[in-house]
């Protein structure tokens, strides 16, 4: 009696698929996202990763240089997704409901991923000169597309607006970060926050001799 093959009912074991470059490359960053969700991006390793894929260490290094070049791409995708999430709806003419529709979707994102929206802003305190260029390109971002849309505020962007807006980045940040760790106020009560805040802290700034 002979073995027959997988074509006509055997038991033969199915052939591998072999994966593009780009598919690889794919399947390794979303299995560290997968255990990004288990545990902090820096405890992920590559072994971790290499075991959770099927392959050995030596494949993953082709794709990444390091850890910390893994860790990397990883945070670069989660703030591009960040800042895609948020765009200002264009077909909206009033700026205050721009900014409402933006700042609900941004904390629609954090609420949804905590970790990773940590992580990219502990970019920020890394060693990594590239790591903390991720958190200081998503900050710059977020205060371009407020600074564009200030004159149809009535308000004109000087040094003193520039640094305001800026620094009210950072207290978005701050105000997530403790949210999601301590949520003592609701959604809306957060988004109230958020969006009364700019106007005032702006037009404040306008205010000062430039």
């Amino acid at each position: 009696m002979t073995t027959t093959d997988t074509a006509t009912g055997g038991s033969a074991a199915p052939r591998r698929t072999r994966m593009s470059p780009q598919q690889r490359r794919r399947q390794l960053l979303d299995l560290g996202e997968e255990l990004a969700t288990e545990q902090p991006l820096e405890t992920v390793t590559i072994e971790a990763v290499a075991e959770r894929a099927g392959v050995s260490r030596a494949l993953i290094f082709h794709y990444f240089e390091s850890k910390q070049d893994f860790h990397l791409a990883l945070v670069q995708e989660w703030a591009e997704e960040m800042q895609a999430r948020t765009l200002p709806p264009e077909d909206v003419d009033d700026p205050l409901v721009m900014l409402t529709a933006s700042m609900t979707a941004y904390i629609d994102y954090v609420a949804e991923n905590g970790d990773q929206f940590i992580a990219v802003l502990r970019g920020s305190l890394s060693t990594d000169p590239a790591m903390r260029n991720v958190a200081e390109s998503t900050r710059s971002e977020m205060t371009r597309r407020i600074l564009h849309h200030a004159p149809v505020l009535g308000i004109e962007v000087t040094g003193a607006v520039e640094m305001a807006v800026r620094g009210w980045t950072a207290f978005v940040e701050d105000v997530m970060i403790r949210w999601i760790t301590d949520p003592k106020l609701t959604r809306e009560q957060v988004l109230g926050v958020l969006v009364g805040s700019l106007p005032a802290l702006a037009g404040a700034a306008s205010l000062v001799a430039d």
